[in-house]
């Protein structure tokens, strides 16, 4: 990219209204009254006039010193980037709100009908506050006068930079609707554009047409965005807005910019996943040097990842390119997501000596392979630079996370983005800081595709936050999604470990919050079952507790059934689940034998009922022998659930008989009360 620092514009024109010399309220030097649309201000008699009514196509450069008038009407004949920031002001309609940043003060003049901008090299500002202060409406200027607009509130829901193999150009001033639909494809190769949004070494910062209709238009009309910032620049170079060489300060000072990045980019309807270029010049680097351009590039990466962004940098291939490749691996900075390089007339495309193959390898680099260069598309001329993009956007971060807790552990469960994943990630720190990055922290899960978790090993009576990540497959990570949860504990209990079949059971428990040791009242408690062949939990009954927190259900299970409650929490409590209590259910099982005392051959007949009838399962005449039961035979239950046997014993005595039937998949097994068959 050519750089342009602070110098006199070369073009003067005639102005609307005139120009008085004298002195004025600037300060000491010679001042001159610029007067638009009935108001007027005092500048340095040094600041020459542009009138953009008179020439549409002069470039409003902020990077030097003058006075504009009015609002560009055509494209602005600018080089292809600007860097640095001189003092001036610009004097235009009243069109949208006043807005001050570092670097620019705004005024509203309602009475005029004028906003008036004040740029200057950030750190400077007492000229741009003296010529602001000096301004007055005059009486020719009541049938301007207007109401400041109001501010038009965006929802960001554009991402700048999708899924992109294809040529870009970047622009100082974004162009006109009429340049953009006549650049579109497949009139030019280019599928992208990069805008400068932000940035307090911004050399371009009037910029009429960016907007964020313009930017929803381009947006429908397939076009894909390089979001550039340029702030702070190297402490080893000519530039006045130096980053720190404090590295603390200069880590500090990238968050800065990139809050800001990130505020212009909202207001231009930029949503998160969208990649943000640092914009950083080329620089003769040194150890110090070095140090504060990579402090400032973690700072400004930390900030944008923190607000679901993506960190990029530009820079010259042979100075920040080869400074971040030589800590490509360093702990001591967090390296930028993208690599946007400065490498005129390299080849192979999207390669650089000075950056090696392997890094920023996973579609993460955008190549400027011409800097400043004339191109003419469907007979439109714009000076450009161009780039090749190999780029794809990160996924979406999950949605809608909620926690349900059990006893040392927590169930969370999250919505995946519609995006193809390939793992997900999810970790926890005790307290309420989340891990900061997808290996911090103690792991929970990591793993393919899911939409819930069992986190376990969580330590009673401590709080978790809980970090959701998932990446693609270009390895790429979304924004991290948080929950934070509470302790708190279930007790169970049954009334009976075992029923009989038709008989009920009264379950109990008591919820506790762990952190506090008070116990939960008022608050719903569901107790689940689950048959003992089932696979699916299906809730019984849900329960307020009581002031003591405790709370009881009566429930009548058909089978053998375990019971669990469930405290589903809220959102700053944990939720928990009981131990699992099982009730088991045998079937009723009635028995007769008749006559009691028969002759010897004669016969009598032992027979029941099971209830339920478990037809064509078998049951077992046992006999006793000493203290032991005896196999005689079997049979199977009628569909009634009926089972008769007939007995004749071949010798006199007193015989004790039982009928026993097994357990099945539903129910615990059971026997008949014993029976005495006297033979004479």
């Amino acid at each position: 990219m050519r750089v342009f620092r602070a110098a006199v514009v070369s073009t003067v024109v005639a102005l609307v209204g005139g120009v008085v010399a004298g002195a004025g309220a600037a300060g000491a030097e010679d001042t001159k009254i610029v007067s638009y649309l009935g108001y007027e201000v005092s500048v340095p008699a040094s600041w020459p006039v542009v009138d953009l009514a008179k020439d549409p196509t002069a470039c409003v450069r902020f990077d030097r010193a003058a006075v504009y008038l009015g609002r560009s009407t055509a494209q602005s004949d600018c080089p292809a980037h600007l860097v640095g920031r001189g003092e001036g002001l610009v004097l235009a309609p009243l069109t949208a709100p006043a807005r001050s940043s570092e670097g620019e003060l705004q005024v509203a003049v309602e009475g005029a009908g004028v906003l008036a901008t004040a740029y200057y090299v950030p750190g400077a500002d007492q000229t741009a506050r003296k010529v602001l202060a000096s301004g007055r409406v005059t009486a020719t200027a009541k049938r301007n006068a207007v109401q400041a607009p109001r501010a038009v509130q965006v929802t960001p829901s554009i991402i700048a930079t999708k899924n992109i193999y294809q040529p870009a150009f970047d622009i100082c001033d974004a162009p006109a609707q009429s340049t953009m639909d006549a650049w579109k494809a497949p009139n030019s190769p280019y599928r992208a554009i990069g805008i400068y949004i932000s940035g307090t070494s911004r050399g371009c910062l009037a910029q009429p047409n960016l907007t964020p209709q313009w930017v929803a238009a381009q947006d429908s009309a397939g076009w894909q965005f390089l979001l550039i910032d340029v702030g702070k620049q190297a402490p080893c170079t000519g530039f006045s807005n130096k980053i720190s060489t404090t590295p603390a300060t200069a880590v500090a000072e990238g968050r800065t910019a990139a809050a800001n990045a990130v505020a212009a980019a909202q207001a231009l309807g930029f949503a998160p996943r969208s990649a943000i270029y640092s914009d950083i010049e080329h620089y003769t680097t040194t150890a110090a040097c070095k140090a504060s351009v990579l402090s400032y590039l973690s700072g400004w990466t930390q900030e944008l990842n923190s607000r679901g962004y993506v960190g990029g940098a530009y820079v010259g291939a042979s100075s920040g390119g080869a400074d971040l490749a030589s800590a490509y691996t360093s702990t001591a900075y967090t390296r930028p997501d993208n690599l946007w390089f400065a490498h005129w007339k390299n080849t192979p495309v999207l390669t650089s000596r000075f950056i090696p193959a392997g890094y920023w390898a996973a579609h993460q680099r955008v190549h400027q392979n011409e800097g400043d260069v004339s191109r003419t598309y469907n007979g439109v001329t714009l000076s450009v630079d161009e780039n090749m993009l190999d780029l794809t956007m990160p996924p979406a971060a999950v949605t809608g996370v909620t926690g349900t807790g059990r006893n040392g552990s927590a169930v969370l469960r999250w919505t995946l983005p519609s995006t193809t994943i390939s793992q997900v990630v999810v970790r926890r720190n005790a307290g309420k800081v989340a891990p900061a990055l997808p290996t911090s922290g103690t792991a929970v899960y990591a793993g393919p595709s899911i939409s819930a978790v069992n986190a376990g090993g969580l330590v009673s009576g401590t709080g978790y936050t809980f970090r959701i990540w998932v990446k693609d497959k270009y390895g790429k990570f979304s924004p991290g999604a948080d929950k934070y949860l509470a302790g708190t504990s279930s007790s169970a209990a049954a009334s009976a470990a075992s029923i009989m079949y038709t008989g009920s059971v009264t379950l109990k428990s008591q919820v506790k919050r762990l952190d506090t040791g008070a116990v939960l009242s008022g608050v719903p408690v569901t107790l689940y079952a689950k048959a003992i062949n089932a696979s699916k939990w299906t809730a019984v009954a849900t329960v307020t507790s009581s002031t003591t927190g405790a709370v009881a259900a009566v429930h009548k299970p058909s089978v053998t059934t375990r019971y669990m409650w469930t405290y589903n929490g809220r959102t700053d409590v944990l939720g928990s689940a009981s131990p699992i209590v099982t009730v088991a259910v045998h079937p009723a099982m009635s028995s007769y034998l008749s006559p009691a005392a028969i002759k010897l051959g004669a016969s009598s007949v032992f027979y029941g009922y099971l209830n339920p009838a478990h037809a064509g399962t078998k049951t077992y005449l046992q006999r006793k022998s000493g203290t032991k039961w005896v196999a005689v035979t079997n049979a199977k239950l009628s569909a009634n659930g009926k089972y008769t046997y007939a007995i004749k014993p071949t010798a006199r005595g007193t015989y004790t008989y039982r009928v026993v039937w097994l357990a099945d998949a539903d129910h615990q097994g059971t026997q008949t009360v014993a029976k005495v068959l006297t033979v004479s």
